[in-house]
This record gives structure tokens, C-alpha cells and sequence, in this order.
């Protein structure tokens, strides 16, 4: 038999050589083909959905890594209970909140300072008071906030500038805290709505104009931040009592879809379990650090904002904020979202940002302009059918050949040295289309998540998964999934059609959530602040449509 193959089998050198350059070519595919980030079966169950349901509604979903069995966490340790424990005690290294280098311990020290000041200066009344906090994100609303909290005098924030006056008419605050700049427009409203009759104490951050100084009437008291913290540095700190975690803290102002003023009671279990929603994001494997330099496109007036600041701030990280973030200005000024939003960060003295949390309006603008500068590369279609066979393999990196040959000079070009050091992107606030989802994972080369947030709600409601690298974009789709439910949050959908959803078809109708996470809806009567009730929690309905698909995550219908 072996002498017959030999007569017809013909062998040099050269056939040998290619037969082992091949097997090796074919070992070197399998062996070194990028693995999923994430097992396949984790992305085909995102959700726990309850074994039954109400008639016309879906069954009750939960975040598939809490479970139905699973109490929802509600702090992101267990030694945090209240906002000031979001300043470990044990933590000094310095980082750089906007445009000032501090630690902890220096950061207690002002706001014990700043909370000392008001009670002597401003006349406030521990859990009586209460103050207007109309100040852009800055290091100053971080120290207004934890010392007023740490005596329970609830602080009133608002989502957008043009609800000043209907709260200032309605329900003028004990004390307003506002910029210098603001000074003469809070005056002016304060005049036009006849109150000039009662006493007002403005603090105001900054030097104020002598044109505003002499606008101000009799019965207006002005202070200066920078007198007030003085003030509580040169006497004796007040220490009030701990507020409970059920207390509530704050209440951020917010515009019904009919344009019907309405308040978000927060409470500090509001806000630790938002800080916990936060940081489930990202797996274990990428998780938040000291090393972290988070911005975010959210005021911290909103609920989701402040729950990105306050992780920030748990975790010892850098944080800064948009130009688009900030609600109030001395001038007339409508913030773009575009690409030199997105890196309007840069007007801060902060390290390269690592994680960003923008609004679906910045990647729009981000990826488009990534893949411009990218095909100007001669080897783009290559780059991107090799990018793109990875992301099909469950694989997302910035350390590939072709991100070097290509993609790195094309992000760079856009964003500078910022998207070296990026390493996610969290979407959320508008629509995100699906047809761009796929061409953003390869312009940023990093993981993407795609979250919904609600104005009653600290932290994410909806979150995708932040290794899901699945394209389930099908024709006739317009938006991208958000997700499964946070981890502590419950979701359902109300109004469904029983017959359909028996019948094996995706669940259809308006989308209800509760959780520890969700705020109460402020009484729009004579006090904005009540201790929330100790009965079950109810439902909060978003208004928004949506069909939760086969592997348990959302989809937003706008």
C-alpha cells in the first residue's frame, strides 16, 4: 500500500514547507482567536421575570445578577448609611474635583466649616430650614450639599433653569446659595414677585458686581461663601444629629411631559442606593478606582447626576463636568451638544478621563467624526472587517493592530489624548440609534453601555450589559436596547395584550419601576419635604412605551 501512495504522491522541500506554514496559519486562528469578554449564556438571560403576572400587565423583572430571591442592595458598603459616609475615613490620596486638588480629610474640614457658617451666619434652623441650591456642578455644590445634609436641612435642586421662578414664587426657600453672576437676576425675581417684604439671605459664591450690591433691598441679607467657611473655621464646629438613612435630604425640581412643576424626594438611601446602581456597571473586572477620572454630561441638580458625582466621590476618583451640565448662566446661553461639548472638560486641570458618562447627542456627533478621520486611511476596510469579526466574537479592544494603524490616529485627531486613557462610555438621556451602536463600539474601541434614566430615579433604571457586544439591531428597528433592570430595580409593563404575550410574543405596553433607588414624588402642596411612608413601595410610571425582548433586556419605543 506504501509503495503505491509513493508512486503517486510527489514530495519536495517546498510542498513540505507550505503544509507547515498552513498548519501553522490554521493553529495560530484557533488558538489565538480573541475569547468572548462575557459567556454567551450571561447575555441570553439579562432578566429574571417573576413566574407570574396580573392580567394586562408583563410579569416583574429583575436584574438577572440580583435574582428574585435577591434582597436589592441598597448602599455601595456596609458602612455607608448616610451621604457623609460617601467620604471614606480611611482614604487621603488627593484627586481633582473640577479645578481643586483635595482629600478627604481636607474635604470634611470644609464642609464642616461651610455647615458651621450657615447655622451662625445665615440664621438657618437644623431640620427646619431649608435651601436653594442654584449652583452649576462645581466643588462648591459638593460642600453645600454634604453640610447641609449632615444637619438635615434639605436642599432644593432643579433639573432646568427655567423652573426658577415657579419655585421661587411658589416656595421660597429659607436661604438661596447661587453664583455671583446670578446675584441680580435672583433679585429681580424676588422683587417682581413682591418679595421684597420678607427676608431673604442669599450666599453668594464668587465676588459679587457693586451694580448687584446696590440693587440689593433692606430686607435682603447677602453673604459671601468665602465669609461664611471662614466663619466656621475661626468657632467652634456645630455637630448636629446623624439624619436616619429614610430622611429625606434633598428634593430636585423637574418639568412633567405636560409641563406641570413636580419635586423628586431623595433620601439618603435614595442616593447610596443609586451609588450602588452606579458602580454595578461595570463587572468586577473593570470596576471604579482611585485611578479614575470620571466626567459627566448630568447635573448634579438631577438624580442620575448626583449619583454619578456622589461615586465619584465614594470611589477617591477625578471628576469634572460638561459646559452642557451647567443650568445657570449670567447671559443668555443654549448649551450644544457636539463634539467640543463632549470635550469641554479639557477647561479643567484633571487627569485624561477614563470614564465617561455622555448623552447619546455626544456619541452622535463623536462617531461620525472618528469615522471620518478614520477613512482617510488607505487600510480602513480592512480595519473595520477585521474590528468588526471581533465584536462578532464577543472581543472589544483599543490594543489591536489595526486600532494602531488606524483607528488610535483617527480618535486622537478627534478627541486628543483623551481617548488613549478612556476605557467606557455610558450613553444615556435620548434615544440611542441602533444603526450606530455597532460603528461606535469600534470608533471608541471600548465598552458601551446603554442606560435610561428618569428624573424620580437616583442612579440607572435600565442598563445594557457593559461586555454585550451583541448586534440584535433588526430591520424596522430605529433604537438601541437598554437593558435589563438595574440591580435594584424592578420593572413591568403595564396595558400588554394577554392574547399576544400567551402566545409567546415579546411583551408590549408602558413601562412601571420601583426600588430603593427611586425617589418619592414630592407633595406640590405646603411643604415639598415628608418622610416617606413605610408601606410597600409603589410603582413609578415613566410614560414611556417599551417591549422587553426574549434574553430579558428593554427596549425603549420613543
Amino acid at each position: 500500500m506504501a509503495t503505491v501512495l509513493s508512486e503517486y504522491l510527489v514530495t519536495d522541500d517546498t510542498t513540505i514547507l507550505l503544509g507547515l506554514i498552513a498548519a501553522t496559519v490554521f493553529l495560530l486562528n484557533n488558538l489565538y482567536k480573541p475569547q468572548p469578554l462575557v459567556h454567551p449564556i450571561l447575555l441570553g438571560r439579562q432578566s429574571d421575570a417573576a413566574r407570574v403576572r396580573n392580567p394586562g400587565e408583563s410579569a416583574v423583572y429583575r436584574n438577572y445578577g440580583t435574582g428574585l430571591m435577591g434582597r436589592f442592595p441598597l448602599r455601595p458598603a456596609k458602612d455607608v448609611h448616610i451621604l457623609a459616609d460617601m467620604l471614606k475615613p480611611d482614604s487621603d490620596a488627593s484627586r481633582t474635583l473640577w479645578s481643586t486638588k483635595i482629600n478627604n480629610p481636607q474635604l470634611q474640614d470644609r464642609v464642616a466649616a461651610f455647615g458651621t457658617g450657615l447655622l451662625r451666619l445665615a440664621g438657618l434652623e437644623v431640620g427646619e430650614s431649608n435651601v436653594l441650591l442654584l449652583l452649576n456642578d462645581s466643588i462648591e455644590f459638593i460642600i453645600a450639599d454634604l453640610a447641609l445634609a449632615s444637619h438635615s436641612i434639605p436642599s432644593f435642586t432643579l433639573s432646568a433653569s427655567n423652573l426658577l421662578s415657579s419655585v421661587l414664587e411658589s416656595h421660597p426657600p429659607s436661604a438661596i446659595i447661587t453664583h455671583a453672576s446670578m446675584l441680580t437676576q435672583i433679585l429681580e425675581l424676588i422683587y417682581d414677585a413682591g418679595e421684597s417684604s420678607r427676608n431673604h439671605t442669599i450666599i453668594v459664591v464668587g465676588e459679587p458686581s457693586p451694580q448687584a450690591m446696590a440693587s440689593v433691598a433692606s430686607k435682603v441679607n447677602v453673604l459671601k461663601w468665602s465669609d461664611v467657611e471662614r466663619e466656621g473655621i475661626r468657632v467652634e464646629k456645630i455637630i448636629s444629629p446623624l439624619p436616619k438613612p429614610s430622611d429625606v435630604f434633598t428634593v430636585s425640581f423637574f418639568s412633567s411631559e405636560s409641563g406641570h412643576l413636580q419635586g423628586a424626594q431623595l433620601t439618603h438611601e435614595n442616593i447610596t442606593a443609586g451609588v450602588a446602581a452606579v458602580r454595578a456597571l461595570f463587572p468586577l473586572s473593570h470596576a471604579f478606582s482611585q485611578l479614575d477620572t470620571i466626567v459627566s454630561a448630568h447635573s448634579m441638580g438631577t438624580a442620575y447626576g448626583r449619583a454619578i458625582a456622589y461615586t465619584a466621590i465614594y470611589e477617591g476618583a477625578s471628576f469634572a463636568s460638561l459646559e452642557s451640565s451647567k443650568l445657570f448662566h449670567a447671559n443668555e446661553y443654549t448649551p450644544q451638544i457636539n463634539v467640543a461639548d463632549a470635550l469641554s472638560y479639557k477647561a479643567y486641570p484633571i487627569p485624561s478621563p477614563t470614564v465617561a458618562f455622555l448623552k447619546t447627542g455626544h456619541v452622535h456627533t463623536l462617531v461620525p467624526a472618528i469615522w471620518k478621520e478614520a477613512r482617510r486611511s488607505l487600510l480602513f476596510p480592512f480595519a473595520w472587517r477585521h474590528k468588526l469579526a471581533a465584536l462578532t466574537e464577543g472581543f472589544v479592544s483599543k490594543e489591536s493592530l489595526w486600532d494602531r494603524l488606524v483607528f488610535d490616529a483617527a480618535r486622537s485627531k478627534v478627541s486628543g489624548e483623551g481617548a488613549a486613557t478612556l476605557r467606557a462610555v455610558i450613553v444615556s438621556e435620548g434615544p440611542f440609534a441602533a444603526d450606530t451602536v455597532t460603528r461606535a463600539r469600534v470608533a471608541f474601541s471600548v465598552p458601551i453601555i446603554n442606560c435610561y434614566s428618569h428624573p424620580l430615579v437616583a442612579g440607572p433604571v435600565l442598563a445594557s450589559h457593559a461586555l454585550d457586544l451583541q448586534d440584535l439591531s433588526t430591520e424596522g428597528v430605529a433604537v438601541a436596547h437598554t437593558g435589563p433592570p438595574s440591580i435594584n430595580v424592578e420593572a413591568k409593563l403595564v396595558g400588554v395584550e394577554d392574547e399576544l404575550v400567551e402566545n409567546g410574543a415579546d411583551p408590549v405596553g408602558i413601562l412601571l419601576v420601583r426600588g430603593p433607588s427611586a425617589g418619592k414624588l414630592a407633595s406640590m402642596e405646603t411643604s415639598y419635604v415628608s418622610v416617606p411612608s413605610s408601606e410597600g413601595e409603589s410603582w413609578i410610571e415613566t410614560g414611556l412605551r417599551a417591549t422587553v425582548q426574549t434574553n430579558g433586556a428593554f427596549r425603549l419605543m420613543q
